[in-house]
């Protein structure tokens, strides 16, 4: 209980002493670079840009096309997950396809995207959207698996088709499956449209990152990786929060979050 008491302000704490390490190391000079400012710098280049508008309307579209390739994604995820579960004919028609296109890293599909859908923000969705797809479908078809043959049958015995066996036996049944693979699905889904935003794009904050890069302002660079590290554990937490509302049975019969 003690442990388990402690590890939060365990973590704050060494987080903090990091930081302070960083201003440190800079203002005395620790590490001989114009590259490595100190970190009250980097926060106030932080809330300026904040302060301006300039960051805001960034995140926003960021968010914006993270949301849309997310939705996409796991709704495709979910429906092919269900396809490939109940329906054995289909994962052995699609499954090889999905196993081939699955290890291909996210920086090779842009360029061909690009070709087909240009540098607009179709390109940068469809993007999020295949990265979100496959832990959705995997977790997808591990949770119909995992459903109780019983439940299934007293679904059957009460007169319930297949299709309202799968909406009101199988698929509550897979949840708490499903929400963890939005879950991981979530995390990379932020990274890969800040990555597809850095190579093709005007606006958001991975176009934003690069153009500090490039103009070799190190503060804004520094306070942009902060705001993404703050907006990505913002994130997990509300996502957390959410889960636990929406699948609190699960978690009363023992099950702890990952």
């Amino acid at each position: 209980m003690l442990t388990r008491t402690l590890r939060p302000t365990s973590g704050v704490l060494l987080i903090l002493a990091l930081l302070a390490l960083w201003e440190i190391s800079a203002r005395l000079a620790w590490v001989d670079s114009p590259n490595w400012p100190p970190l009250s710098t980097v926060l106030h280049a932080l809330a300026r840009d904040t302060l301006t508008g300039e960051l805001p309307a960034r995140v926003g579209g960021t968010l914006y096309r993270m949301a849309a390739g997310l939705t996409l994604g796991a709704l495709a995820g979910i429906l092919i997950g269900l396809a490939f579960a109940l329906i054995p004919f289909t994962a052995r028609l699609f499954g090889a396809v999905v196993e081939l296109l699955r290890p291909i890293p996210v920086p090779a599909v842009i360029p061909p995207l690009v070709l087909f859908l240009g540098l607009d923000d179709p390109m940068k969705i469809t993007v999020v959207a295949l990265t979100a797809f496959f832990p959705v479908l995997t977790n997808t078809v591990q949770g119909v698996n995992a459903v109780e043959a019983e439940a299934v049958a007293m679904g059957r015995t009460f007169g319930h088709g297949a299709l309202r066996r799968a909406a009101t036996v199988i698929l509550p049944a897979a949840t708490p499956y499903i929400l963890a693979g939005l879950r991981v699905a979530l995390g990379l889904a932020l990274v890969v449209a800040v990555v597809a935003e850095m190579i093709a794009g005007e606006g958001g904050v991975g176009s934003y990152l690069v153009l500090m890069q490039f103009a070799g302002r190190a503060p804004e660079v520094y306070a942009t990786i902060i705001l993404l590290a703050a907006l990505g554990y913002a994130l997990n937490r509300a996502f957390v929060a959410a889960e636990r509302r929406a699948i609190h049975w699960w978690f009363a019969m023992g099950r702890q979050e990952s």
